[in-house]
């Protein structure tokens, strides 16, 4: 059997109350994609040092785990990177409901060979209004500044590795760093990132919900997102609390 052509990774700390809604939503996506081109993808949960059963959860969902003991973001990513076969990189949460033809079209722009990779936008939905104000703060920032949130982003095998991947210094806006690392590297190259623009990813919205408002666009805001990057003390509540 040939070798998977589009490897997903998805990073996961305490995530078995969320992967059973979906993970399915991923792996439906790599099926829809297999069977369009008779290529085979691989879905990567990595277990990053979670004390629940994330692990065990994820494999009899059917995605493969991979572990890794360092906390951190950056390191998940990397590590999922590492353990992946495919040429293609796809990099998802493990809190999103993804479009069922999020993989095809990101397969279909990076197998065209003119770009290094892009993003799929998020849909975020929060019912207060001050993280409504947060979201379309964010979206004002992809929009003029060409930014994307790691909510999912996909690259080339050789540009992730080009790139060194995502910082695993870095305990906060790893993926906002990457995003623009990767965009520098396609502009570069004359294969710029590509935005799917037509697509959307809907992640949970667990911290919108029940963290108040102030303190999610107090830890959630483009410019508080910069501050202390390597410093977990101060993303403590990003780690040590996380809502779950």
């Amino acid at each position: 059997m040939d070798d998977p052509v589009l490897s997903v990774v998805i990073p996961a700390f305490n995530e078995e109350n969320y992967l059973p809604r979906y993970l399915p939503t991923v792996l439906a996506s790599v099926r829809s994609w297999e069977q369009a081109s008779g290529q085979r993808g691989e879905v990567l949960v990595v277990d990053n040092a979670s004390t629940d059963t994330t692990a065990q959860v994820a494999a009899g969902l059917g995605a493969r785990v991979v572990s890794e003991p360092i906390r951190g973001i950056g390191q998940a990513r990397n590590a999922g990177a590492a353990a992946a076969v495919g040429q293609y990189l796809v990099f998802i949460d493990a809190d999103v409901d993804f479009p069922i033809e999020g993989i095809n079209e990101a397969a279909r722009y990076l197998a065209s060979g003119t770009c290094v990779g892009g993003a799929i936008p998020p849909l975020y939905e929060p019912t207060k209004t001050g993280t409504r104000l947060l979201v379309a703060a964010w979206a004002l920032y992809r929009r003029y500044g060409g930014g994307a949130q790691g909510v999912t982003q996909f690259c080339t095998r050789a540009a992730f590795f080009a790139l060194a991947g995502y910082r695993a210094e870095l305990f906060m806006s790893e993926d906002v760093d990457f995003f623009a690392r990767l965009t520098r590297l396609g502009n570069q190259c004359n294969k710029p990132v590509i935005h799917l623009t037509g697509l959307r990813v809907r992640p949970s919205n667990r911290r919108f919900e029940q963290w108040p408002s102030w303190r999610m666009i107090w830890w959630g805001n483009p410019i508080t997102a910069r501050l202390f990057l390597t410093s977990r003390r101060f993303w403590r509540n990003w780690y040590d609390t996380t809502v779950r």
